[in-house]
């Protein structure tokens, strides 16, 4: 449980998707748009109440998150981005460099956009917790058990994996950049970004008491993202675009000394990646894999929140047998093109990127 993205992200709850509103709806449309992007800002309510519900363990702190801008375009970047949520009523604010700076402890940015809605998790704690949480409302749960097989016989689904076969009325497959192929029921190959994440050894507030002090987590507008938080440990967590390895963790323990000079000794206790299923258009879909099924993919980086709401949605929907009330409309067909290039396009990047800040 929480082996793939789910336990391996930033821990990040946002509300909303990477996109800005505005693009959401030049992609789905203004009233579909309109709605996902209201159904979304709400997201980290619904995942910070399941947390209290259930009395899951995972570190959960409300005090928002930092959009900071790297440089004078990116500041640009997230005053359109300001703009449009406050639009919609979202109470965001800007942060100018010296406001910046006190709230990172790091002079490298020259703004930020604040979110209070959003907040911060221990992403595997999370997982885990609701996993938990299902075992204890009568959900059987298995590991290490992928269905290999998916077929719609007689008005249910018959699945196969490698020991057995089960019956069940209804599918929801949720398996996203971790997914292995199941025969009789394909899914679209979507492209897949590496996220890979550093974590230094519990720090004291003499060395990192600035950093981070109000518990904000953080990403960066550069083309090749990075992201901050602080953990409960009194950890500092960095990650970056890329699959792990020693290009990308030389890079991030360099960011980490030029965020925060004090800390080049900091010794580093952790090192991880994860997948990102990433579609063309960066929205995520609910696909229409037959009936009494649905496959949910393509969050693109921004998997607690969305993930959150569009499970409990789905599995609503495959109840209730319907499809209204879904925050997207579902798709009968979904196509991606180029995967694999994309997908080793977006690691080459990442590796031109991180070697040529190493020369720099």
């Amino acid at each position: 449980m929480g082996h793939g993205g789910s336990g391996r992200n930033v821990g990040l709850v946002n509300a909303g998707l990477w996109l800005p509103p505005e693009t959401v709806n030049a992609q789905l449309g203004p009233d579909a748009g309109e709605r996902l992007n209201s159904i979304l800002g709400a997201a980290p309510d619904l995942v910070f109440d399941l947390i209290a519900r259930h009395a899951i363990a995972c570190e959960p702190v409300r005090a928002g998150t930092l959009h900071l801008a790297h440089a004078p375009k990116g500041m640009k970047d997230i005053q359109n981005r300001a703009y449009q949520l406050k639009e919609r009523g979202a109470p965001v604010r800007l942060l100018d460099a010296a406001e910046t700076v006190r709230r990172t402890g790091s002079d490298r940015f020259v703004g930020a956009l604040h979110d209070p809605r959003a907040g911060t998790i221990q992403p595997l704690a999370y997982a885990r917790g609701l996993a938990r949480a299902a075992a204890g409302a009568g959900a059987r749960l298995h590991e290490h058990s992928p269905v290999i097989a998916a077929q719609h016989v007689g008005g249910q689904w018959i699945l196969r994996t490698g020991s057995g076969k089960l019956r069940a009325r209804r599918l929801l497959v949720a398996t996203n950049a971790y997914h292995r192929p199941m025969a009789e029921t394909p899914l679209p190959e979507v492209p897949v970004v590496q996220y890979f994440q550093i974590a230094t050894a519990p720090l004291g507030d003499n060395l990192a008491g600035d950093i981070l002090m109000n518990g904000e987590g953080c990403w960066d507008t550069g083309l090749i993202m990075t992201s901050l938080r602080r953990d409960q440990a009194g950890r500092i967590v960095l990650g970056g675009m890329g699959g792990g390895g020693r290009i990308h963790e030389d890079w991030a323990r360099r960011k980490l000394a030029q965020l925060f000079p004090r800390l080049r000794e900091a010794a580093i206790e952790h090192a991880w990646s994860g997948r990102i299923s990433m579609t063309g258009d960066h929205l995520p879909r609910i696909h229409k894999i037959g009936p009494q099924a649905f496959s949910i993919y393509g969050y693109s980086g921004r998997g607690i929140g969305p993930g959150t709401v569009f499970g409990r949605a789905a599995a609503e929907a495959l109840l209730a047998n319907g499809e209204t009330d879904l925050p997207v409309p579902v798709v009968e067909t979904h196509r991606e093109t180029l995967v694999t290039l994309k997908s080793v396009f977006y690691e080459a990047g990442a590796r031109v990127v991180h070697l040529a800040a190493a020369r720099s």
